[in-house]
This record gives structure tokens, C-alpha cells and sequence, in this order.
């Protein structure tokens, strides 16, 4: 075994050959750490699982972590260092210690599987180590950027006068978004500069549209931006989860009439737990009327664009005054890759920033342009680059065939669950995600049995479903959720894993 020294760099001209003998190590580690897992989750409890961690950091030899009996992992502190196998060691810790979103049965979330090519371009970047905060810091990246974003902005529709940046996710794109729209809507009903001034006095009472099933994040946003999280007027959904534009129309009118101010529509192209589209052009037609900004959250159904089947769904989102898009859900790359574009670059007026020793202004008039002024963050990852080399690797056509595949399973999982006499399917997918439920024989039962399924699931490290609650009050509502993110599994393996959660369902009911 080659010993890893600790202290070596990833950069340089010698970063490569320090990095190599880890690299192989690592990948060692991780096909070691998922044998002993064998399954899409480790089993156990919460409980049971942080003591196995606890122990495999503070006692030597003393966790058989995540493993057959006799898998022993010594602790990862050995006095002050010198622990020439830690690298290795904690690398089977985590990785027998994860959820796998690669294994078939691990299907709760919006949570992918990336691509081994993005996983790799990823791993560029972290040894070269550029902050996207000043072009001294990464000319290449930098130029890089600006690039991809255009050619995002471009598949979404936007004109050339758009804007954007990498993001952590849809909860920092969607705060973007709504600070944008206060800065420019309650900046324009008071004549005064938001950004420099704070909420004007004596400015109408600020309202934000979004359906009653919007991200959480919708609502985070209203708060730290000092609206209040009353501010959000909930629109009632259908059956499917879409919006009802027809109650937008009269929640905007109502909101004129209390003199009000309708500041944003905040509309949803893939709700989280059905993948539900909202009315788009409906939404822009409704926020123009009312001089109100329209932001799009398209973190999941923003994928559908890959896809000239599913990409119709989308009409109107180049209607937008801004989208969000994760492309570390149906993009297929690691964690982060989330997308903020604006329309018209102009609104983005209210981030800019000056800072003498990132973004002096003669630099600035030399062409040596820098991004910070376009993100929330100062230090950040160049996460447009695995998204280049994804693009350059599989083309849209190639990533819209990975999008197609996702939607046939959830198809064909959906239709499993509608032919088995136990299982109430609540929809069709729209995209590759579906609720269902299990229907015991007492329908009183039905709220505890499916959350007890799931956590029965996860005990035995048979399955990761999701679980959640359809929109009103009382009982009832509880779903399961099986969210098709990886394109390498089978029809076959979709309609296993239901028939795994039925006989779950039979088991917990047994036991109540």
C-alpha cells in the first residue's frame, strides 16, 4: 500500500502525481464501503448508526462499521497524526455509511446519481482550486461561465440580454429571484433605490403569489428578506398540484383593491412531489397585468428542456423575469449545480458591488471583468465546468434521451402500482416523479402505516421512498413517493421495488 503524505498539494506541475496514488485509494474505498453496505441504504437506526461513526472515530478497532462481522475500522484520530490510513479508512465509513441514489431501490428524493464524467470534472477543478470571485482567481473559469450560462439561458429562451450565475440550488436561486423583484417592483412604486435604502416607509404592503405547493423555500426567502413570511399568499392547487390560475387572478385582484402591492408570481415548473407545471403563460400573462415580477422555479422540471418530448411542458418560461434551475437533479451532476438566469441583465442592478481587492474599477475598465456581482457568495466553486464537460461529452440530445428514460420508468412504476390491489396510485407522472399509497385494511390506519412502511424500509436498509402530505388538513394525506432519477435501472427493478413497499405495508399493518 502506497502511504498517503498528508502534506502534499493537488496543484502545480507535481499536484497530479501527489494526487494519483489517493485517487486510486479513494476509488478503492468507495467499491469497499458499498460492498459492506450492499444495499441502497446502511441498516439500523439513526441511533444505532451515529454510534457506529462515534466509534470508528474515538476507538481504535472499535466499530465493525456498516459491515459483516470482523469488518473492523480502527479510529481515525490516532494521536496527534501519523495516520497514514485514514484517507482510505474513512472513505469506506461514509461511503458504507451513505444512501447510494445508484441503487435502484433508492428512490425518495430528487437526489441523482451523477455522471461518472462530471464526478471526474468535479474533481479537476477541486485540485486546481479557483474562487469565482475575482478573474485573478480563475481567468479560464471565469470566461467559462459566462459561456455555459449563455448557452443555458439560450435553451430556456431567454434573449441575449440575459443574465446569470451558479448557485447552490433552488433555495438560493429562488431568494435571487425575490430579491430582484423587490428591489425592482418596490423600487419602482417608491422611486427610491432598495438596495441602498432598505424597505421604503410608507411603501404599499408587498405580496408574493405562490401555490399552495411551492417550495418551502418560497417563504424562507419572503422572511430574510424582511417581507415577512405572511407576505406569500398561498393559491389553492388542483388535484395534480398545479396552481389554479384563476384563483391567482382574483388573489391579485383582491391584493390591488386592499392597495396592495403585487410584488412577484412565483410560479412552479415541478413541484417536488409530483413534478407538477403550473400554467406559465397564464402566471406571465397575470404578473404583466399587474406590473408584478414573475420568477420561475424550474430546479426540477427545468431538466424536461433536455427532452424534445417533455420540453412543451415548459412553454412559456422564457416568459420569465427570472428561473431557477438545479442541474444536480435532472442533470445528473454532483452536488452543487443549481442556475440563476434573469431575462434582462439590467435587474440584476441591485447586486452590484465593489471591492477594491477583488474588482477594482480601472480592472474592471481593462477587461479583466469579474463575476462577483452577479452572486450572493464571494468564494465560489467554478461548478460551471461539469456541466461544460457534460454538455461537450453527451450533447442535449444525449442528456434528453438520460431525461426520457427517468420518465418511462416512473411510467412504468405508476402502472405497477395502478394493477396492485393494495396500492392507490394518487396520479400519472409528469416528469419522473409519483405519489402512491398503501391501503391497509382499517382506512383509519392509512397516515401510520405508510410513514411506518417507510421507516420499516429504511430499519432494514431495503429501501430509501419518500414520504409526504398532499395540501389541506386533517388525516388522510399521507403519501409515498418514488422520484426516478437513475436511467440505468429497469422497468423490471421499478416494479420490484413497489411490490417491496406493498409487502412492507403488510408487515406494518400486522403489527398495529
Amino acid at each position: 500500500m502506497t502511504a498517503v503524505v498528508a502534506p502534499a498539494l493537488s496543484g502545480g506541475v507535481s499536484g497530479a502525481a501527489a494526487l494519483g496514488p489517493m485517487v486510486r485509494t479513494v476509488l478503492e474505498a468507495l467499491a469497499e464501503g458499498a460492498a459492506r453496505r450492499g444495499g441502497p441504504i446502511p441498516a439500523g437506526t439513526p441511533q444505532e448508526l451515529f454510534a457506529r461513526v462515534a466509534r470508528a472515530l474515538t476507538e481504535p478497532g472499535g466499530d465493525r462499521a456498516f459491515g459483516r462481522p470482523g469488518d473492523e475500522l480502527a479510529h481515525a484520530f490516532a494521536g496527534p497524526g501519523g495516520d497514514d490510513d485514514a484517507l482510505r479508512r474513512l472513505t469506506t465509513l461514509v461511503a458504507a455509511g451513505s444512501a447510494d441514489p445508484a441503487d435502484p431501490a433508492c428512490a425518495a428524493h430528487l437526489h441523482c446519481p451523477p455522471l461518472a464524467v462530471a464526478v471526474a470534472a468535479d474533481l479537476a477543478v477541486s485540485a486546481l482550486n479557483p474562487s469565482q470571485d475575482s478573474w485573478d482567481q480563475a481567468p479560464a473559469t471565469t470566461a467559462l461561465e459566462t459561456l455555459v450560462l449563455g448557452e443555458l439561458a439560450e435553451l430556456v429562451g431567454y434573449p441575449s440580454t440575459a443574465a446569470g450565475v451558479l448557485t447552490s440550488g433552488g433555495t438560493e436561486s429562488n431568494l435571487m429571484g425575490l430579491m430582484l423583484a423587490r428591489d425592482r417592483v418596490l423600487g419602482r412604486a417608491s422611486g427610491c433605490r432598495i438596495e441602498r435604502s432598505g424597505l421604503p416607509a410608507g411603501a404599499p404592503r408587498a405580496r408574493i403569489f405562490a401555490s399552495a405547493a411551492a417550495h418551502f423555500s418560497v417563504r424562507r426567502a419572503a422572511a430574510l428578506l424582511g417581507l415577512g413570511e405572511d407576505a406569500v399568499v398561498t393559491i389553492p392547487v388542483d388535484r395534480d398540484l398545479r396552481m389554479n390560475q384563476d384563483e391567482l387572478a382574483a388573489a391579485l385582484r383582491e391584493c390591488v383593491r386592499r392597495g396592495e402591492l403585487p410584488m412577484a408570481v412565483v410560479a412552479t415548473a415541478g413541484t417536488t412531489d409530483t413534478g407538477a407545471i403550473d400554467p406559465l403563460n397564464a402566471c406571465a400573462d397575470l404578473a404583466a397585468e399587474h406590473g408584478a415580477w414573475m420568477h420561475v422555479d424550474a430546479a426540477y422540471g427545468g431538466g424536461a428542456l433536455l427532452s424534445d418530448r417533455l420540453a412543451p411542458l415548459l412553454a412559456g418560461l422564457e416568459r420569465a423575469d427570472s428561473v431557477s434551475l438545479d442541474w444536480h437533479k435532472l442533470g445528473w451532476q454532483p452536488v452543487a449545480a443549481g442556475v440563476f438566469l434573469v431575462r434582462r441583465a439590467e435587474t440584476y442592478a441591485s447586486l452590484a458591488r465593489r471591492a477594491a481587492y477583488l474588482n477594482p474599477a480601472d480592472d474592471e475598465d481593462a477587461g479583466y471583468s469579474s463575476l462577483l456581482g452577479l452572486s450572493l457568495r464571494t468564494t465560489r466553486r467554478p461548478d460551471a465546468f461539469k456541466i461544460a464537460v457534460t454538455l461537450a461529452t453527451l450533447g442535449r440530445d444525449g442528456l434528453g434521451r438520460l431525461v426520457d428514460t427517468c420518465h418511462d420508468l416512473a411510467h412504468a412504476g405508476a402502472a405497477a402500482v395502478r394493477t396492485h390491489p393494495r396500492l392507490e396510485l394518487h396520479a400519472d407522472p409528469v416528469l419522473t416523479a409519483f405519489l402512491f399509497r398503501y391501503l391497509p385494511a382499517d382506512p383509519a390506519l392509512a397516515d401510520r402505516v405508510n410513514a411506518g412502511l417507510r421507516r420499516r424500509l429504511l430499519r432494514e436498509g431495503r429501501a430509501v421512498v419518500g414520504r409526504t402530505e398532499l395540501p389541506g388538513e386533517g388525516p388522510g394525506r399521507v403519501r409515498l413517493k418514488l422520484t426516478l432519477l437513475n436511467p440505468h435501472v429497469t422497468a423490471t427493478e421499478v416494479e420490484r421495488l413497489v411490490h417491496l413497499v406493498a409487502a412492507a405495508g403488510e408487515a406494518e399493518e400486522e403489527t398495529l
